[in-house]
Protein backbone atom coordinates (compact mmCIF):
# COMPACT_ATOMS: atom_id res chain seq x y z
CA UNK A 1 0.00 0.00 0.00
CA UNK A 2 1.43 3.41 -0.93
CA UNK A 3 2.10 5.89 1.84
CA UNK A 4 -0.59 8.25 0.52
CA UNK A 5 -3.21 5.50 0.43
CA UNK A 6 -2.13 4.30 3.86
CA UNK A 7 -2.64 7.80 5.23
CA UNK A 8 -6.08 7.87 3.68
CA UNK A 9 -6.89 4.51 5.21
CA UNK A 10 -5.80 5.58 8.63
CA UNK A 11 -7.75 8.75 8.32
CA UNK A 12 -10.83 7.03 7.18
CA UNK A 13 -11.15 5.40 10.54
CA UNK A 14 -12.90 8.60 11.40
CA UNK A 15 -15.32 7.83 8.65
CA UNK A 16 -17.40 6.69 11.58
CA UNK A 17 -18.06 10.23 12.46
CA UNK A 18 -19.01 10.94 8.92
CA UNK A 19 -21.04 7.88 8.14
CA UNK A 20 -23.10 7.30 11.06
CA UNK A 21 -26.49 8.70 11.40
CA UNK A 22 -28.19 6.71 8.76
CA UNK A 23 -27.58 3.29 10.25
CA UNK A 24 -28.34 1.61 13.56
CA UNK A 25 -26.48 3.30 16.38
CA UNK A 26 -27.28 3.26 20.06
CA UNK A 27 -27.45 7.00 20.37
CA UNK A 28 -24.01 8.57 20.07
CA UNK A 29 -21.84 5.90 21.62
CA UNK A 30 -24.31 4.21 23.93
CA UNK A 31 -23.86 0.43 24.28
CA UNK A 32 -21.83 0.36 21.08
CA UNK A 33 -19.72 -2.78 21.62
CA UNK A 34 -20.63 -6.24 22.96
CA UNK A 35 -18.37 -6.23 26.02
CA UNK A 36 -19.13 -2.70 27.18
CA UNK A 37 -22.85 -3.53 27.39
CA UNK A 38 -21.97 -5.65 30.44
CA UNK A 39 -20.30 -2.63 32.09
CA UNK A 40 -22.63 0.35 31.66
CA UNK A 41 -20.91 2.36 34.40
CA UNK A 42 -17.78 2.67 32.26
CA UNK A 43 -19.49 3.07 28.91
CA UNK A 44 -18.50 6.43 27.41
CA UNK A 45 -21.36 7.92 25.41
CA UNK A 46 -20.41 11.42 24.22
CA UNK A 47 -17.35 13.64 24.18
CA UNK A 48 -17.41 17.41 23.70
CA UNK A 49 -14.56 19.89 23.36
CA UNK A 50 -15.07 23.57 22.55
CA UNK A 51 -14.09 27.12 23.36
CA UNK A 52 -16.16 28.14 26.36
CA UNK A 53 -18.96 30.43 25.23
CA UNK A 54 -20.20 31.39 28.70
CA UNK A 55 -19.88 35.15 29.13
CA UNK A 56 -16.53 36.11 30.62
CA UNK A 57 -14.87 32.71 30.01
CA UNK A 58 -13.22 33.42 26.67
CA UNK A 59 -9.81 32.12 27.75
CA UNK A 60 -11.02 28.60 28.57
CA UNK A 61 -11.69 25.29 26.84
CA UNK A 62 -14.55 23.08 28.03
CA UNK A 63 -14.07 19.29 27.99
CA UNK A 64 -17.09 17.09 28.68
CA UNK A 65 -17.09 13.29 28.86
CA UNK A 66 -20.44 11.56 29.39
CA UNK A 67 -20.78 8.05 30.79
CA UNK A 68 -23.41 5.48 31.81
CA UNK A 69 -25.97 5.52 28.98
CA UNK A 70 -29.75 5.56 28.78
CA UNK A 71 -30.51 6.31 32.43
CA UNK A 72 -34.22 6.11 33.13
CA UNK A 73 -34.73 8.81 35.79
CA UNK A 74 -36.92 6.51 37.89
CA UNK A 75 -34.19 3.83 38.06
CA UNK A 76 -34.04 3.42 41.84
CA UNK A 77 -33.36 2.41 44.44
CA UNK A 78 -29.63 2.47 43.57
CA UNK A 79 -29.72 4.96 40.70
CA UNK A 80 -26.54 5.67 38.74
CA UNK A 81 -23.31 6.01 40.67
CA UNK A 82 -20.08 5.65 38.72
CA UNK A 83 -17.67 2.73 39.15
CA UNK A 84 -15.33 3.03 42.13
CA UNK A 85 -13.17 0.20 40.74
CA UNK A 86 -12.44 2.12 37.54
CA UNK A 87 -10.62 5.21 36.37
CA UNK A 88 -12.10 7.70 33.92
CA UNK A 89 -9.72 9.82 31.87
CA UNK A 90 -9.66 12.72 29.43
CA UNK A 91 -6.52 12.78 27.27
CA UNK A 92 -5.06 15.69 25.30
CA UNK A 93 -2.51 15.44 22.48
CA UNK A 94 -1.00 18.88 21.87
CA UNK A 95 1.82 18.05 19.43
CA UNK A 96 -0.02 15.92 16.85
CA UNK A 97 1.81 12.63 17.47
CA UNK A 98 -1.34 10.67 18.47
CA UNK A 99 -0.06 10.16 22.03
CA UNK A 100 -1.45 11.78 25.15
CA UNK A 101 0.59 14.69 26.52
CA UNK A 102 -1.87 15.65 29.26
CA UNK A 103 -4.39 13.48 31.11
CA UNK A 104 -7.08 14.33 33.63
CA UNK A 105 -7.90 11.22 35.67
CA UNK A 106 -11.10 10.88 37.73
CA UNK A 107 -11.21 8.27 40.49
CA UNK A 108 -14.41 7.65 42.47
CA UNK A 109 -15.08 6.36 45.99
CA UNK A 110 -18.29 5.33 47.72
CA UNK A 111 -19.13 6.82 51.10
CA UNK A 112 -21.56 4.48 52.87
CA UNK A 113 -23.51 5.89 55.81
CA UNK A 114 -25.52 2.72 56.60
CA UNK A 115 -28.49 4.72 57.82
CA UNK A 116 -30.80 2.96 60.27
CA UNK A 117 -34.27 3.49 61.67
CA UNK A 118 -35.89 2.19 64.84
CA UNK A 119 -37.95 -0.90 64.06
CA UNK A 120 -39.39 -2.19 67.32
CA UNK A 121 -36.54 -2.70 69.74
CA UNK A 122 -33.82 -2.65 67.06
CA UNK A 123 -32.03 -0.19 64.78
CA UNK A 124 -32.21 -1.70 61.30
CA UNK A 125 -30.39 -0.69 58.08
CA UNK A 126 -32.71 0.89 55.53
CA UNK A 127 -33.00 -0.34 51.92
CA UNK A 128 -33.23 3.08 50.24
CA UNK A 129 -30.75 5.56 48.81
CA UNK A 130 -32.09 8.32 51.01
CA UNK A 131 -34.47 8.68 53.91
CA UNK A 132 -35.15 12.40 53.71
CA UNK A 133 -34.65 15.55 51.72
CA UNK A 134 -31.28 16.29 50.08
CA UNK A 135 -29.69 19.69 49.64
CA UNK A 136 -29.92 22.55 49.03
CA UNK A 137 -26.12 22.53 49.38
CA UNK A 138 -23.30 20.06 49.94
CA UNK A 139 -24.02 19.97 53.66
CA UNK A 140 -27.50 18.65 53.03
CA UNK A 141 -26.37 15.04 52.57
CA UNK A 142 -27.25 13.66 56.00
CA UNK A 143 -30.25 11.80 54.59
CA UNK A 144 -28.14 10.04 51.93
CA UNK A 145 -27.37 6.39 52.57
CA UNK A 146 -24.63 6.29 49.92
CA UNK A 147 -22.87 9.12 48.15
CA UNK A 148 -19.77 9.44 46.01
CA UNK A 149 -16.62 11.51 46.11
CA UNK A 150 -13.85 11.75 43.55
CA UNK A 151 -10.32 12.94 42.99
CA UNK A 152 -8.75 14.43 39.85
CA UNK A 153 -5.13 13.78 38.95
CA UNK A 154 -3.34 15.86 36.32
CA UNK A 155 -0.73 13.81 34.48
CA UNK A 156 1.94 15.11 32.11
CA UNK A 157 3.30 12.57 29.64
CA UNK A 158 2.26 8.94 29.49
CA UNK A 159 -1.02 8.40 31.33
CA UNK A 160 0.41 5.45 33.30
CA UNK A 161 3.99 6.53 33.91
CA UNK A 162 3.98 10.31 33.57
CA UNK A 163 4.27 12.94 36.27
CA UNK A 164 1.02 13.00 38.27
CA UNK A 165 -0.14 15.73 40.63
CA UNK A 166 -3.45 16.29 42.38
CA UNK A 167 -5.93 18.88 41.22
CA UNK A 168 -7.24 20.79 44.22
CA UNK A 169 -10.08 23.12 45.07
CA UNK A 170 -9.23 26.75 45.73
CA UNK A 171 -9.20 25.89 49.42
CA UNK A 172 -6.68 23.10 48.92
CA UNK A 173 -9.02 20.08 49.10
CA UNK A 174 -8.16 17.11 46.90
CA UNK A 175 -11.47 15.27 47.25
CA UNK A 176 -14.64 16.53 45.60
CA UNK A 177 -18.28 15.57 46.04
CA UNK A 178 -20.58 14.26 43.34
CA UNK A 179 -24.23 15.32 43.83
CA UNK A 180 -26.82 12.61 44.24
CA UNK A 181 -28.88 11.77 41.16
CA UNK A 182 -32.23 13.48 40.72
CA UNK A 183 -34.35 10.96 42.64
CA UNK A 184 -37.38 13.24 42.48
CA UNK A 185 -38.75 16.61 43.48
CA UNK A 186 -39.61 15.50 47.01
CA UNK A 187 -36.10 14.21 47.66
CA UNK A 188 -34.41 17.23 46.04
CA UNK A 189 -36.67 20.26 45.93
CA UNK A 190 -34.29 22.51 43.96
CA UNK A 191 -31.99 20.20 42.04
CA UNK A 192 -30.27 22.82 39.90
CA UNK A 193 -29.19 24.88 42.92
CA UNK A 194 -28.07 21.70 44.64
CA UNK A 195 -26.08 20.54 41.61
CA UNK A 196 -24.46 23.93 41.00
CA UNK A 197 -23.20 23.88 44.56
CA UNK A 198 -20.99 21.00 43.32
CA UNK A 199 -19.24 23.09 40.66
CA UNK A 200 -15.72 23.57 41.94
CA UNK A 201 -13.19 26.28 41.26
CA UNK A 202 -10.03 24.22 40.87
CA UNK A 203 -6.27 24.68 40.76
CA UNK A 204 -4.49 22.65 38.07
CA UNK A 205 -0.80 22.24 39.00
CA UNK A 206 1.33 24.34 36.68
CA UNK A 207 -1.72 25.44 34.67
CA UNK A 208 -3.67 27.94 36.71
CA UNK A 209 -7.32 27.84 37.68
CA UNK A 210 -10.36 26.22 36.11
CA UNK A 211 -13.64 24.58 37.04
CA UNK A 212 -14.87 21.01 37.50
CA UNK A 213 -18.23 19.32 37.82
CA UNK A 214 -19.26 15.67 37.96
CA UNK A 215 -22.90 14.72 38.18
CA UNK A 216 -26.09 13.66 36.50
CA UNK A 217 -27.35 15.78 33.58
CA UNK A 218 -30.13 15.55 31.04
CA UNK A 219 -29.18 13.49 27.98
CA UNK A 220 -27.85 15.95 25.39
CA UNK A 221 -27.53 13.72 22.36
CA UNK A 222 -30.43 13.76 19.90
CA UNK A 223 -31.21 10.93 17.49
CA UNK A 224 -34.37 9.34 16.07
CA UNK A 225 -33.30 6.14 17.74
CA UNK A 226 -36.12 3.64 17.26
CA UNK A 227 -36.68 4.17 13.54
CA UNK A 228 -32.91 4.23 12.94
CA UNK A 229 -32.66 0.72 14.41
CA UNK A 230 -35.55 -0.44 12.26
CA UNK A 231 -33.54 -0.41 9.01
CA UNK A 232 -33.65 3.40 8.98
CA UNK A 233 -37.45 3.46 8.98
CA UNK A 234 -37.72 7.20 8.38
CA UNK A 235 -37.77 9.80 5.62
CA UNK A 236 -34.13 10.94 5.15
CA UNK A 237 -35.31 13.98 3.16
CA UNK A 238 -38.07 14.98 5.56
CA UNK A 239 -38.11 17.99 7.89
CA UNK A 240 -35.09 18.01 10.22
CA UNK A 241 -37.19 18.69 13.32
CA UNK A 242 -40.16 16.39 12.77
CA UNK A 243 -39.52 14.08 15.75
CA UNK A 244 -38.95 15.19 19.38
CA UNK A 245 -35.75 13.67 20.72
CA UNK A 246 -36.74 10.10 21.74
CA UNK A 247 -33.95 9.87 24.33
CA UNK A 248 -34.44 13.39 25.68
CA UNK A 249 -36.36 12.03 28.67
CA UNK A 250 -33.31 10.12 29.87
CA UNK A 251 -30.21 11.18 31.76
CA UNK A 252 -26.44 10.79 31.56
CA UNK A 253 -23.53 11.26 33.98
CA UNK A 254 -21.20 14.10 33.06
CA UNK A 255 -17.52 14.66 33.82
CA UNK A 256 -16.89 18.30 32.93
CA UNK A 257 -13.75 20.41 33.09
CA UNK A 258 -13.06 23.99 32.14
CA UNK A 259 -9.32 24.46 31.58
CA UNK A 260 -7.27 27.53 30.60
CA UNK A 261 -6.45 27.40 26.90
CA UNK A 262 -2.81 28.12 27.69
CA UNK A 263 -2.67 24.92 29.76
CA UNK A 264 -3.65 22.71 26.84
CA UNK A 265 -1.69 24.13 23.89
CA UNK A 266 2.02 23.75 23.15
CA UNK A 267 4.79 25.41 21.10
CA UNK A 268 2.51 28.14 19.77
CA UNK A 269 0.37 25.57 17.91
CA UNK A 270 -3.27 26.34 18.77
CA UNK A 271 -4.58 22.92 17.66
CA UNK A 272 -5.18 20.17 20.21
CA UNK A 273 -6.66 16.68 19.96
CA UNK A 274 -8.52 14.86 22.73
CA UNK A 275 -10.47 11.75 23.65
CA UNK A 276 -11.84 10.02 26.74
CA UNK A 277 -11.29 6.51 28.09
CA UNK A 278 -12.33 4.35 31.02
CA UNK A 279 -10.18 1.55 32.44
CA UNK A 280 -10.63 -1.25 34.95
CA UNK A 281 -8.26 -3.66 36.67
CA UNK A 282 -7.34 -6.79 34.74
CA UNK A 283 -8.48 -9.22 37.42
CA UNK A 284 -11.76 -9.46 39.27
CA UNK A 285 -12.66 -11.87 42.06
CA UNK A 286 -16.23 -12.07 43.28
CA UNK A 287 -16.64 -11.99 47.03
CA UNK A 288 -18.85 -14.92 48.14
CA UNK A 289 -19.77 -13.01 51.30
CA UNK A 290 -20.17 -9.37 50.24
CA UNK A 291 -21.19 -6.52 52.46
CA UNK A 292 -21.73 -3.18 50.77
CA UNK A 293 -19.53 -0.97 52.88
CA UNK A 294 -16.19 0.71 52.46
CA UNK A 295 -14.22 -2.46 53.27
CA UNK A 296 -15.90 -5.68 52.12
CA UNK A 297 -17.19 -5.06 48.63
CA UNK A 298 -18.93 -7.55 46.32
CA UNK A 299 -15.75 -7.82 44.24
CA UNK A 300 -12.01 -7.53 44.65
CA UNK A 301 -9.98 -6.21 41.73
CA UNK A 302 -6.27 -6.22 40.94
CA UNK A 303 -3.67 -6.14 38.21
CA UNK A 304 -2.83 -3.48 35.67
CA UNK A 305 -5.35 -0.93 34.50
CA UNK A 306 -6.98 -2.16 31.27
CA UNK A 307 -8.85 0.18 28.94
CA UNK A 308 -12.42 -0.90 28.20
CA UNK A 309 -13.96 2.23 26.67
CA UNK A 310 -12.69 4.83 24.19
CA UNK A 311 -14.49 7.76 22.61
CA UNK A 312 -13.74 10.98 20.78
CA UNK A 313 -15.71 11.82 17.63
CA UNK A 314 -19.23 10.39 17.92
CA UNK A 315 -20.42 7.12 16.43
CA UNK A 316 -17.12 5.70 15.17
CA UNK A 317 -17.33 2.32 16.91
CA UNK A 318 -21.05 1.86 16.37
CA UNK A 319 -21.30 1.54 12.62
CA UNK A 320 -17.83 1.55 11.09
CA UNK A 321 -15.82 -0.98 13.06
CA UNK A 322 -16.86 -4.56 12.36
CA UNK A 323 -18.73 -6.32 15.11
CA UNK A 324 -15.86 -8.71 15.86
CA UNK A 325 -13.45 -5.79 16.45
CA UNK A 326 -15.64 -3.38 18.42
CA UNK A 327 -14.19 -4.48 21.76
CA UNK A 328 -10.69 -4.21 20.29
CA UNK A 329 -11.38 -0.62 19.25
CA UNK A 330 -12.52 0.25 22.77
CA UNK A 331 -9.25 -1.16 24.13
CA UNK A 332 -7.04 0.58 21.56
CA UNK A 333 -5.13 3.86 21.49
CA UNK A 334 -5.13 6.43 18.68
CA UNK A 335 -1.52 5.78 17.73
CA UNK A 336 -2.45 2.20 16.76
CA UNK A 337 -5.42 2.99 14.53
CA UNK A 338 -3.81 1.44 11.44
CA UNK A 339 -5.08 -1.94 12.64
CA UNK A 340 -8.63 -0.95 11.63
CA UNK A 341 -7.73 0.03 8.06
CA UNK A 342 -9.71 -2.81 6.47
CA UNK A 343 -12.98 -1.31 7.66
CA UNK A 344 -12.37 2.07 6.11
CA UNK A 345 -10.69 1.65 2.73
CA UNK A 346 -14.14 0.70 1.43
CA UNK A 347 -16.71 1.89 4.00
CA UNK A 348 -19.93 -0.08 3.99
CA UNK A 349 -22.47 2.34 5.41
CA UNK A 350 -23.12 4.43 2.30
CA UNK A 351 -23.57 1.19 0.39
CA UNK A 352 -26.10 -0.03 2.94
CA UNK A 353 -27.98 3.25 2.70
CA UNK A 354 -28.12 2.83 -1.06
CA UNK A 355 -29.63 -0.64 -0.61
CA UNK A 356 -32.19 0.64 1.91
CA UNK A 357 -33.17 3.69 -0.16
CA UNK A 358 -32.78 2.46 -3.70
CA UNK A 359 -33.16 5.30 -6.17
CA UNK A 360 -32.95 7.93 -3.41
CA UNK A 361 -29.58 7.38 -1.74
CA UNK A 362 -26.57 6.82 -4.01
CA UNK A 363 -23.26 6.00 -2.34
CA UNK A 364 -20.26 8.08 -3.43
CA UNK A 365 -18.11 6.27 -5.96
CA UNK A 366 -14.77 7.29 -4.43
CA UNK A 367 -12.29 4.81 -3.00
CA UNK A 368 -10.50 5.35 -0.73
CA UNK A 369 -12.73 8.04 0.79
CA UNK A 370 -10.11 10.79 0.71
CA UNK A 371 -12.82 13.40 1.28
CA UNK A 372 -13.05 12.24 4.87
CA UNK A 373 -9.35 12.18 5.67
CA UNK A 374 -8.81 15.80 6.67
CA UNK A 375 -12.20 16.35 8.26
CA UNK A 376 -12.05 13.44 10.68
CA UNK A 377 -8.49 12.27 11.21
CA UNK A 378 -5.71 14.73 10.49
CA UNK A 379 -7.81 17.82 10.84
CA UNK A 380 -8.48 20.24 7.98
CA UNK A 381 -5.46 22.21 6.80
CA UNK A 382 -5.96 25.84 7.70
CA UNK A 383 -8.73 24.99 10.16
CA UNK A 384 -7.79 22.41 12.78
CA UNK A 385 -4.81 20.44 11.52
CA UNK A 386 -1.75 20.46 13.82
CA UNK A 387 1.54 21.72 12.41
CA UNK A 388 2.83 18.15 12.59
CA UNK A 389 0.24 15.38 12.60
CA UNK A 390 0.07 11.61 12.73
CA UNK A 391 -3.31 10.43 11.44
CA UNK A 392 -5.42 9.14 14.32
CA UNK A 393 -9.07 9.16 15.37
CA UNK A 394 -9.58 11.92 17.92
CA UNK A 395 -11.49 15.17 18.32
CA UNK A 396 -9.42 18.13 17.08
CA UNK A 397 -9.94 21.78 18.02
CA UNK A 398 -8.28 24.98 16.86
CA UNK A 399 -8.30 26.93 20.10
CA UNK A 400 -7.54 30.22 18.31
CA UNK A 401 -10.95 30.31 16.61
CA UNK A 402 -13.25 32.43 18.73
CA UNK A 403 -16.34 30.92 20.29
CA UNK A 404 -19.75 32.03 19.09
CA UNK A 405 -22.52 32.94 21.53
CA UNK A 406 -25.28 30.39 21.78
CA UNK A 407 -27.70 32.39 19.65
CA UNK A 408 -25.21 32.67 16.77
CA UNK A 409 -24.17 29.03 16.52
CA UNK A 410 -25.04 27.08 13.38
CA UNK A 411 -26.21 23.57 14.23
CA UNK A 412 -24.39 22.19 11.17
CA UNK A 413 -21.04 23.51 12.39
CA UNK A 414 -18.37 23.85 9.71
CA UNK A 415 -20.73 22.36 7.12
CA UNK A 416 -23.03 25.31 7.81
CA UNK A 417 -20.23 27.88 7.67
CA UNK A 418 -19.60 28.03 11.43
CA UNK A 419 -15.92 27.20 11.93
CA UNK A 420 -16.25 27.20 15.73
CA UNK A 421 -18.35 24.01 15.55
CA UNK A 422 -18.04 20.34 14.62
CA UNK A 423 -15.73 18.87 13.38
CA UNK A 424 -13.60 21.71 14.77
CA UNK A 425 -14.24 20.34 18.22
CA UNK A 426 -17.83 19.64 19.17
CA UNK A 427 -20.36 21.77 21.04
CA UNK A 428 -23.49 20.32 22.69
CA UNK A 429 -25.74 22.00 20.12
CA UNK A 430 -23.95 20.68 17.03
CA UNK A 431 -26.29 18.33 15.15
CA UNK A 432 -23.62 15.70 14.50
CA UNK A 433 -26.13 13.17 13.19
CA UNK A 434 -27.25 15.33 10.28
CA UNK A 435 -23.70 16.58 9.69
CA UNK A 436 -22.26 13.10 9.51
CA UNK A 437 -25.08 11.70 7.41
CA UNK A 438 -24.55 14.40 4.78
CA UNK A 439 -20.78 14.00 4.76
CA UNK A 440 -21.18 10.24 4.52
CA UNK A 441 -23.14 10.65 1.33
CA UNK A 442 -20.61 13.03 -0.21
CA UNK A 443 -21.19 16.59 1.01
CA UNK A 444 -17.43 17.21 0.81
CA UNK A 445 -17.16 15.86 -2.76
CA UNK A 446 -17.85 18.65 -5.28
CA UNK A 447 -18.29 16.32 -8.28
CA UNK A 448 -21.93 15.24 -8.45
CA UNK A 449 -21.08 12.48 -10.89
CA UNK A 450 -19.02 10.89 -8.11
CA UNK A 451 -21.39 11.81 -5.25
CA UNK A 452 -24.94 12.33 -6.55
CA UNK A 453 -26.24 13.12 -3.04
CA UNK A 454 -23.60 15.74 -2.26
CA UNK A 455 -26.16 18.53 -1.78
CA UNK A 456 -29.04 16.49 -0.35
CA UNK A 457 -30.32 17.87 3.01
CA UNK A 458 -30.27 14.46 4.65
CA UNK A 459 -31.59 14.18 8.21
CA UNK A 460 -32.71 11.68 10.81
CA UNK A 461 -35.67 13.95 11.61
CA UNK A 462 -34.57 14.81 15.16
CA UNK A 463 -32.99 18.21 15.69
CA UNK A 464 -30.72 19.65 18.35
CA UNK A 465 -29.36 23.17 18.80
CA UNK A 466 -27.57 25.36 21.33
CA UNK A 467 -30.99 26.51 22.56
CA UNK A 468 -31.43 23.05 24.13
CA UNK A 469 -28.56 23.72 26.55
CA UNK A 470 -27.53 26.20 29.19
CA UNK A 471 -25.25 29.10 28.29
CA UNK A 472 -23.00 28.44 31.25
CA UNK A 473 -20.79 25.63 32.54
CA UNK A 474 -21.40 22.68 32.52
CA UNK A 475 -23.86 23.52 29.66
CA UNK A 476 -25.86 20.26 29.81
CA UNK A 477 -29.12 20.93 31.61
CA UNK A 478 -30.42 19.67 34.91
CA UNK A 479 -31.48 16.00 34.69
CA UNK A 480 -35.00 14.72 34.38
CA UNK A 481 -36.43 13.88 37.84
CA UNK A 482 -37.32 10.33 38.80
CA UNK A 483 -40.66 11.58 40.15
CA UNK A 484 -42.46 14.90 40.06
Amino acid sequence: MSSSVRRSVLAALAVGTALIAGMPAQASSHREAPFITTMPRVDGTDFYMFRSYEAGRDGFITLIANYLPLQDPYGGPNYFDLESDAIYEIHVDNDGDAREDLTFRFNFADVVADLKVQAGDRMVSVPLKNIGGIGPDQNGTGALNVRQTYTIDFIRGNRRTGNSRSVTSNSGETRFRKPADYIGTKSVADYESYARDHIYDIVIPGCGSGRAFVGQRKEGFAVNLGPVFDLVNLNPLGPPNAIPNPIGNQNITTLALEVPTSCLTRNNDPVIGAWTTASMRQARILNPNPIFDNNRRPQITGGAWTQVSRLSAPLVNEVVIGLKDKDRFNASQPRDDAQFATYVTNPTLPELLEILFKGVAVAPNLFPRTDLVAAFLTGVQGLNQPASVRPAEMMRLNTSIAAKPSANQNTLGVLGGDTSGFPNGRRPGDDVVDIELRVAMGALIPDATVAPNNTAPLTDGTAVSAADFDERFPYLRSPNPGAM
